[in-house]
């Protein structure tokens, strides 16, 4: 798959199925998208491609306005997003950077600039609730007038639905926020997992008796934060049982950066510079303060020993 920023330089461009949208945890309903893409690129013999944006539009209005708070959280990282939509057969990735300039585009610009121009749509398949340009102008009326116009076509989906409910990157974030991973498997048609290259860190965990592999979170709001029961692949030949926290470490250091910290049970060895796939299974407790680090060891063990016992049921679930 290629990826681009923002548009392919003018010699690697050429004619294209495309669609747009942010794609945050390419769910099911992304998957939708995609496998009608796919066909429709195949018939008309050219490369699916997606225009994505990064940051998401909704995270750029949070800054400017000073509530960033308000803006979606994560559910995957850039490299996730990627890997996901080259799993559901999309040639090119287009990422444009949402900034002032985007934001202030008029929607006509857009389509003569983006869509007809620079990634030569020849055919343009979008969600039931796209809109775009400036003060979010265009829509699918103006779409098929510039259909009609450029010769490109155009279509699009309706909201997919799993027993009646919706599935959005809305449904996926709340099912994280709550710990229910078997939802959010289901809706997003895969465990959920963050990947990411362990780095060095403090080695505190270490000198607690924990030792961990460090992963830096590339965002301000993951969809998942607190202590978790994970297994991580990429270590061994099979998931490795483990336990995780992801969040600021409030019992270690005031305004920390985002960090999944991540204890291998029975494990030695030297992960460094490994790209490794941590898959979430349960949630044991939110992040919390500790006033000294006897009773945040204290509490490591709990949560150590927690996630042991989830796995000796399961192991024990699947003998019998």
């Amino acid at each position: 798959m290629e990826v681009f920023r923002l548009l392919p330089p003018a010699e690697q461009r050429r004619p294209c199925a495309l669609t747009i949208g942010n794609f945050d945890g390419v769910h099911r309903g992304h998957q939708a998208v995609l496998a009608a893409l796919r066909a429709r690129a195949d018939a008309l013999g050219v490369p699916s491609c997606v225009l994505t944006f990064e940051p998401h539009p909704r995270e750029f209005f949070a800054e400017l306005t000073g509530k960033p708070d308000s803006a979606p959280a994560r559910i995957l990282t850039e490299r996730d997003k990627l890997d996901a939509l080259a799993d559901h057969g999309v040639d090119r990735v287009c990422i444009a950077h949402f900034n002032a300039s985007l934001a202030n585009l008029a929607a006509e610009s857009f389509i003569d600039e983006i869509i007809v121009d620079g990634l030569q749509a020849r055919h343009l398949l979008i969600g039931d609730d796209f809109r775009f340009g400036a003060r979010r102008r265009g829509d699918f009326a103006m779409l098929e007038a510039a259909s009609a116009q450029h010769g490109f076509g155009l279509a699009r989906m309706d909201t997919f639905t799993d027993d009646g409910s919706r599935i959005s990157s809305s449904s996926v974030r709340g099912a994280l926020e709550t710990g229910d991973f078997a939802l959010a498997h289901r809706l997003l048609g895969r465990p959920y997992f963050i990947s990411g290259h362990v780095v060095r860190g403090r080695q505190l965990g270490r000198t607690l008796g924990f030792p961990t592999l460090n992963i830096r979170i590339p965002f301000a709001r993951p969809a998942v934060h607190g202590v978790f029961v994970v297994q991580v692949h990429g270590v061994g030949e099979a998931p490795w049982p483990a336990v995780a926290s992801l969040g600021t470490r409030p019992a270690i250091e005031r305004d920390g950066k985002l960090l999944l910290e991540v204890h291998l049970f029975d494990f030695s060895g030297d992960l460094y510079g490994r790209l490794l796939r941590v898959e979430f299974l349960q949630r044991l407790r939110e992040e919390r303060h500790y006033d000294g680090l006897e009773a945040l060891t204290a509490q490591i063990r709990r949560d150590a020993q927690d996630a042991r016992d989830y796995f000796a049921r399961r192991d024990a679930a699947s003998a019998g």
